[in-house]
C-alpha cells in the first residue's frame, strides 16, 4: 500500500466509505426494482381491468363501435380476431408493437377504425409471425381457445411490454390480452395498454436523485469518518511522539500523556507507563547491581592483589591461606553473581523435575558440623536440628538447594547455640522453616534483608557478614518456583525463614 495510504485513519477512511458505497448502492437497486416492480404492477391492474371491461362488453354482444373504451384518449385498446386481423381499436391509434407478445397493428390511414381490409395482424409489422412467441402465442393456443362458450372470458391473462402510436405519438405501454368469446363474431382478443410514462419518469427521477444524492453522501461519510479517526488519533500520536522522544533522550523518568477518557486509547496509554516505570525501575536496579558488584569485587581483589605484591617482594611475609580465603571469596561471589544473572534472564526450574524437600533438607544440614538429622527429642539439647516430613514440589534441585543452603548459612552465621529445621505440609504448600536463637529481624529491614547488596549493621564485616546475595538470591529462586519466602519472629525472639512451595 502506498504511503498516501498508509495511515490507520486513511484506511479507515477508505473502508468506511466503502462500506457505504456499497450498501447504498445495494439499497438503491433494491429501491429502484422496488419502485419499478410496483408501478408495473400498477400498469398491469390497470391494463387489465381495461382489457376485461372490453371483454365483458363483448361478452355482451355490444358492437364495435359502442365500446366504452375506445374513445378514451389516455386508454389503447386493440381488439383482434381468430385471423389475427384487427376488429376494432381505440380511435387515433396508428400501430401497437410488443417486444415479446407480438402485439402488432398498421392502422392505415384511411378513417376505417375497424382495418377490416388493410390492417395487419399481430406481429406482421414486427416482421413476425403472429402468435410466433410470448403471449399471443399462448392466447391462440387451440385447447385455451376452444374451452370457451360463446359470451366466456378467459380466466388467463397475459402481459407485455410494448409501445403504441397514438395520433403520431409513440409512447410505451404495459398491455393485458384477455381472450373472449363473442356470440356472433366468434373468438376475440382484447389487448389494453396502460402508459409507462409514470413508472418511466418515476425511476428516472429516483436514479437521478441516487446519482446527485450518493456522492454528496459518500463525500460526508469520508469527512466525518477522516475528522472522527484523527480526534480518535490523536492522543495515539501524542504518545507515539513522547515515545519517540524518550527513545532519543534515554530518560525513562518521563511518562506519555494520558488521555482523560475510559477507552481503549487511554489504556494503552496507562499501560505504555506502567511499562517506562517497570522498565525504569529494572533498569536502575541493573545500574546498582553493576555497581554493588563492582563494589563487592574490588575488596577481595584488591586484597589479593596486595598479598601477592608483598609476597612477591617477600617470600616469608606470603599470607597463603589469607589469599586462599579472599580466592574463596571471589569465587562465591563470581557463582552468586552468575545465578542471579541466569535467574533474571527468566531461567526458571525445569518441567516435570520433582525435588523431596525432606531428603533435600537433611543433605544440606548433613554437611554441616554438628547438624543432627533426626527428629527432635524434647530432652535433647543440639546445636541444629532438623524436623522433617516427606514432601515433594516440583522444581530445580540445585536451586533449591542453593535456598536451602543459603539459609542455614545466614541462620548459623546469627545463631547463638541452636537452629531448627521444620519441612512440612500446609494445605497445599510445602512449607521449610528455618529458625535460630539469635537477635532476630527487625520489623523494619524485614523485606530490605531480601533486596541485593543489603547488609544490617551487624554483618557489615566482610569476614562474617558475606555479600548480601544469599537472601535475595533466595528469594529470587522461591518466586520463581512460584512460592514465597518471607521471615518472621520466633516465640525465643530469633529469626524464623519460611518458604513456601506448591506441593506437586
Amino acid at each position: 500500500m502506498s504511503r498516501r495510504f498508509g495511515s490507520v485513519r486513511a484506511r479507515a477512511t477508505l473502508g468506511a466509505t466503502f462500506v457505504v458505497a456499497v450498501a447504498l448502492l445495494a439499497a438503491g437497486a433494491a429501491v429502484l426494482l422496488s419502485l419499478r416492480s410496483s408501478l408495473t404492477g400498477q400498469a398491469d391492474g390497470q391494463a387489465e381491468r381495461t382489457a376485461r371491461t372490453v371483454a365483458a362488453q363483448l361478452a355482451l354482444g355490444t358492437p364495435y363501435d359502442k365500446l366504452s373504451s375506445l374513445d378514451d384518449d389516455e386508454r389503447v385498446v386493440q381488439v383482434v380476431d381468430a385471423n389475427g386481423e384487427q376488429a376494432a381499436a381505440t380511435e387515433d391509434l396508428e400501430r401497437i408493437t410488443g417486444a415479446g407478445t407480438s402485439v402488432a397493428r398498421a392502422r392505415e390511414d384511411t378513417g376505417d377504425d375497424t382495418g377490416d381490409d388493410n390492417s395487419e395482424g399481430p406481429g406482421e409489422e414486427a416482421g413476425e409471425d403472429p402468435g410466433a412467441d410470448g403471449g399471443g402465442a399462448d392466447l391462440d393456443d387451440d385447447s385455451a381457445q376452444d374451452s370457451l362458450e360463446p359470451g366466456e372470458i378467459g380466466d388467463e391473462t397475459h402481459f407485455d411490454d410494448g409501445s403504441a402510436t397514438v395520433d403520431g405519438d409513440t409512447a410505451d405501454y404495459r398491455f393485458a390480452a384477455v381472450d373472449v368469446r363473442d356470440p356472433k363474431k366468434g373468438l376475440l382478443t382484447v389487448y389494453a395498454g396502460a402508459s409507462l410514462a409514470a413508472e418511466r419518469s418515476a425511476v428516472h427521477t429516483a436514479l437521478t436523485v441516487m446519482l446527485i444524492g450518493f456522492p454528496l453522501l459518500l463525500a460526508v461519510v469520508a469527512g466525518v469518518t477522516w475528522l472522527v479517526t484523527r480526534r480518535a488519533l490523536r492522543p495515539v500520536e501524542d504518545i507515539r511522539r513522547e515515545m519517540a522522544a524518550i527513545t532519543a533522550a534515554a530518560d525513562l523518568a518521563r511518562r506519555v500523556p494520558e488521555p482523560d477518557t475510559h477507552d481503549e486509547v487511554a489504556r494503552l496509554a496507562r499501560t505504555t507507563n506502567e511499562t517506562l516505570a517497570a522498565l525504569e525501575t529494572s533498569v536502575e536496579r541493573q545500574r546498582r547491581f553493576v555497581a554493588d558488584a563492582s563494589h563487592e569485587l574490588r575488596s577481595p581483589i584488591a586484597s589479593l592483589r596486595t598479598q601477592l605484591e608483598v609476597g612477591v617482594a617477600h617470600p616469608g611475609l606470603l599470607d597463603v591461606p589469607g589469599a586462599v580465603e579472599d580466592t574463596v571469596r571471589l569465587q562465591r561471589l563470581a557463582a552468586d553473581l552468575l545465578l542471579l544473572a541466569r535467574l533474571d534472564a527468566g531461567e526458571g526450574p525445569v518441567a516435570g523435575a520433582r525435588v523431596d524437600l525432606a531428603a533435600l533438607a537433611r543433605e544440606e544440614a548433613a554437611g554441616r558440623p554438628d547438624v543432627a538429622v533426626e527428629p527432635l527429642e524434647p530432652e535433647s539439647v543440639q546445636p541444629e536440628s532438623v524436623e522433617v516430613e516427606s514432601v515433594e514440589v516440583a522444581g530445580s534441585r540445585g536451586q533449591l538447594g542453593r535456598v536451602l543452603a543459603n539459609l542455614l548459612d545466614n541462620a548459623h552465621r546469627h545463631a547463638r547455640s541452636a537452629v531448627t529445621v521444620t519441612v512440612r505440609r500446609a494445605g497445599g504448600q510445602a512449607v521449610v522453616e528455618v529458625a535460630d536463637d539469635g537477635d532476630g529481624v527487625p520489623e523494619a529491614d524485614r523485606e530490605r534483608i531480601f533486596e541485593r547488596f543489603v547488609r544490617l549493621d551487624d554483618a557489615r564485616g566482610r569476614d562474617d557478614g558475606g555479600a548480601g546475595l544469599g537472601l535475595a538470591i533466595a528469594r529470587d529462586v522461591a518466586v520463581r518456583h512460584g512460592g514465597t519466602l518471607t521471615v518472621r519472629e520466633t516465640p525465643t525472639g530469633g529469626a524464623l525463614f519460611e518458604l513456601r512451595l506448591p506441593i506437586a
